[in-house]
């Protein structure tokens, strides 16, 4: 594709239509020295359906490491060797103070993350007490507590939960390369019970693990299908002691066309940028919301360093944009 057609797609999606598959097949096979040329119309698509507003979320590592499961890429998994801090669930009043802080900095949703297949039910109740207490927040209330059932879920959401999180992490045709504890379908079987709870969805994954470039597209139209309402884009750090830690860094170019890509699949949903921004990105890291991203994961991730709220709250005024205040 040439600059004029990658324009006039983004002109297309920004009027309301959806590309065809051929077209996307072709954007996602553009080489990475056409990055720019992508995330200039995927910005044209993001100022159309967004404006200048972005979205702040930040979490909280409610219960960190010995988790069951053996995805490649993460710390906390019980078969790495990663020299990361261990705990059970966090006590009600450190989980609140997350909620508070975010209030404080105007950062739109909190999200409470824990390690494991899936949080024991007495402590699933444990999270939904505290959440009750937080009901006089104005930041919207998130967890990723693993895959729940459907009382779970009903029982946080009645606490004062609005989204669930629960990311996919790649394509179904890539997944069992990454984790074989549990299945894709699995993953897919939770966002659907959480919106029969009624709870809005968060989902994304991980970019870096191997995975082509027609397996981003997969990845990209499985959301769409699945109508996700948010899409945290992750781009690998090889963290020592886990399954990829000598994977080779994603490149600037190739997250900002990840990103741009996300935004001509899925022109009317929230597309946040989180962990490896600063890692992969680099000095391209500002160049997020030009690339079509509306938001970004603000503060620490789960078992990494992250950018301080304020250092975030900075750049976005630097930038000319504005911090939504709806969650």
């Amino acid at each position: 594709m040439n600059a004029r057609e990658i324009f006039d797609a983004a002109l297309s999606v920004a009027d309301g239509r959806t590309l065809s598959a051929a077209t996307l097949q072709a954007l996602a096979a553009l080489p990475e020295s056409e990055a720019l040329r992508l995330a200039a119309g995927a910005d044209v698509i993001r100022e159309r359906f967004f404006g200048r507003l972005v979205h702040l979320c930040t979490i909280v590592n409610g219960k960190s490491g010995n988790c069951s499961e053996d995805c490649a890429f993460c710390s906390q998994s019980a078969r790495a060797v990663s020299n990361i801090e261990r705990y059970g669930l966090m006590d009600k009043e450190r989980l609140k103070d997350g909620a508070a802080y975010a209030q404080k900095q105007g950062v739109n949703r909190y999200s409470v993350v824990t390690s494991g297949r899936r949080l024991p039910r007495a402590e699933v109740i444990r999270v939904a007490e505290a959440f009750s207490e937080m009901a006089q927040t104005r930041v919207g209330l998130c967890a990723s507590l693993g895959i729940l059932d459907a009382e779970d879920l009903r029982l946080l959401k009645s606490a004062g939960m609005s989204r669930y999180h629960h990311n996919i992490e790649t394509a179904e045709s890539h997944f069992d390369k990454i984790c074989t504890t549990h299945s894709f379908a699995e993953r897919v079987a939770t966002l659907k019970a959480a919106r029969e709870a009624g709870l809005s969805l968060c989902s994304g994954g991980i970019f870096g693990l191997g995975e082509t470039d027609a397996q981003v597209l997969e990845m990209a139209l499985t959301l769409r299908e699945l109508d996700v309402d948010a899409v945290p884009l992750n781009f690998l750090i090889p963290i020592p002691g886990t399954r990829m830690e000598g994977a080779a860094r994603i490149s600037p170019l190739r997250c900002l066309k990840i990103i741009a890509l996300f935004r001509y699949v899925l022109p009317q949903k929230d597309i946040l940028v989180c962990g490896g921004r600063e890692a992969n990105l680099k000095e391209f890291a500002p160049l997020v919301f030009f690339a079509g991203a509306s938001g970004v994961m603000t503060g620490n991730y789960l078992t990494q360093a992250g950018r301080p709220v304020e250092a975030d709250l900075e750049l976005i005024e630097r930038l000319g944009f504005s911090v939504r205040t709806d969650p």
